[in-house]
């Protein structure tokens, strides 16, 4: 019998230790409701005056570049400079073979000097007509008077009428003459006239050819430097034939197409008389904008820009990246791209360490303090939430938050990834 209630005394005495352990066990903790935040930077908010900055990309142009040709077909006979080469003014860039250059001169020197002498030979001519003209007019008036004589002998039968035909022939012969002189000293100023047109344009082309063989050699006409070569020594040119091209090293300017919303307010800058300047993201070269081009197009107006120092390197046909520094505005407040939410919207965080959101205005790019480009923005009203928007020493995110909304609590850590941690509730 005992046996058999050994196993259930048994269980018995394990259901009361179950039961007296459950009832003196230890109460549990009440749960507490928990709270995510995110860790982000923060920017304390400092109102300012900025020099917004617009981002540009242009092109090196040399305005005062020149296009040397040869003056007519020649044989190259030296090109002593390079392409790239600096050279001073003055310096010989390329000769032409004077064996090309000198018969056209010598040729149009003797078409002058057989004109020269062709006008003094009229000029003699001239005077010894006038001369015979005297002598052939008093023979014309003797043979008159003789022909009177014979008329009044025929009238008195004292001579014969042959006579008196022969006095006419005589006459008649020196009427022609004279009047072949006459002719021949009125012809005299239109002749004249012509050789010396003729002596004129033979002197237009022996100067033209006296240019040509100064013109043969090409001389730097400042400090410059070569470029689009075109020939070299032995090459057979055509007249009007490129050799090469010549651009002053300081006299580079820059041209990039700034789009219309910004072009009153350069060309007003422009008008008062400031200086804006412009720097190149990469080299650092400094540029000053000195006008806008006179025309345009749908997507913009060329600005041009002078190259303020040394070129340092930059070369016709570079395309350079530039900021363009605008006219600066006051009251501005430069923050990272980040800490933009949509197009317009900035979070200030609150004294509970939760968001608020601040509307903006866009004021455009500046520099910030590690060098890259940041937005510039201005409070464009108040903020949703609790207190005055964007006081000075508030702060806002500068991490952006996909998720940021109203009321969503942040944690300020410098450096931080956003990532979520929890915080207990009170």
């Amino acid at each position: 019998m005992l046996k058999r209630l050994l196993p259930l005394l048994l269980i018995a005495l394990g259901v009361a230790g179950f039961m007296a352990l459950r009832l003196t066990r230890p109460e549990p903790p009440p749960a507490v409701p928990q709270e995510r935040s995110w860790r982000v930077e923060a920017l304390t908010v400092a109102h300012a005056e900025h020099v917004p900055v617009l981002p540009l990309f242009g092109e090196l142009v040399a305005p005062e570049r020149v296009s040397l040709v040869a003056p007519i077909a020649a044989r190259v006979a030296e090109r002593p400079v390079r392409d790239g080469q600096r050279v001073s003014e003055g310096a010989l860039l390329v000769a032409l073979d004077d064996a090309d250059l000198l018969p056209p001169l010598r040729q149009a020197e003797a078409e002058v000097a057989d004109l020269e002498a062709q006008v003094d030979n009229e000029r003699l001519r001239h005077d010894n007509d006038r001369q015979a003209l005297a002598r052939e007019s008093e023979i014309l008036a003797s043979a008159n008077r003789q022909l009177e004589r014979n008329r009044s002998l025929v009238e008195r039968n004292l001579t014969s009428q042959a006579d008196l035909d022969t006095a006419r022939d005589a006459v008649a012969r020196a009427r022609l003459s004279v009047t072949t002189r006459e002719s021949a000293v009125a012809e005299h100023p239109s002749r004249l006239a012509s050789l010396e047109a003729r002596l004129a344009r033979a002197r237009a082309m022996m100067e033209t050819a006296r240019r040509d063989v100064e013109r043969g050699r090409v001389l730097a006409p400042f400090d410059g430097v070569v470029t689009q070569v075109a020939v070299a020594p032995g090459d057979q040119v055509a007249a009007r034939a490129p050799l090469l091209s010549l651009y002053p090293a300081e006299g580079l300017e820059l041209r990039a197409r700034v789009p219309h919303r910004y072009q009153a307010e350069l060309a007003a800058s422009l008008a008062r008389g400031e200086s804006l300047g412009a720097r190149a993201e990469e080299s650092g070269q400094r540029f000053v904008l000195s006008g806008l081009a006179g025309d345009s197009d749908p997507a913009g107006t060329e600005a041009i820009f002078t190259l303020d120092g040394e070129a340092s390197g930059l070369r016709p046909g570079a395309l350079v990246a530039v900021l363009l520094e605008r006219p600066a505005v006051a009251d501005a407040l430069a923050v990272p791209f980040a800490a933009l939410h949509g197009s317009d919207l900035l979070y200030r965080i609150d004294d509970d360490s939760r968001l608020q959101r601040q509307r903006v205005e866009r004021l455009g790019e500046t520099l910030g303090p590690d060098g890259e480009r940041w937005l510039l923005v201005r409070a464009a009203g108040l903020a949703e939430g609790p207190g005055e928007a964007l006081a000075e020493g508030d702060r806002v995110i500068a991490t952006h938050l996909p998720n940021a909304m109203q009321g969503l609590r942040v944690e300020v850590a410098e450096g931080l990834p956003q990532e979520p941690v929890e915080e207990v509730g009170q």
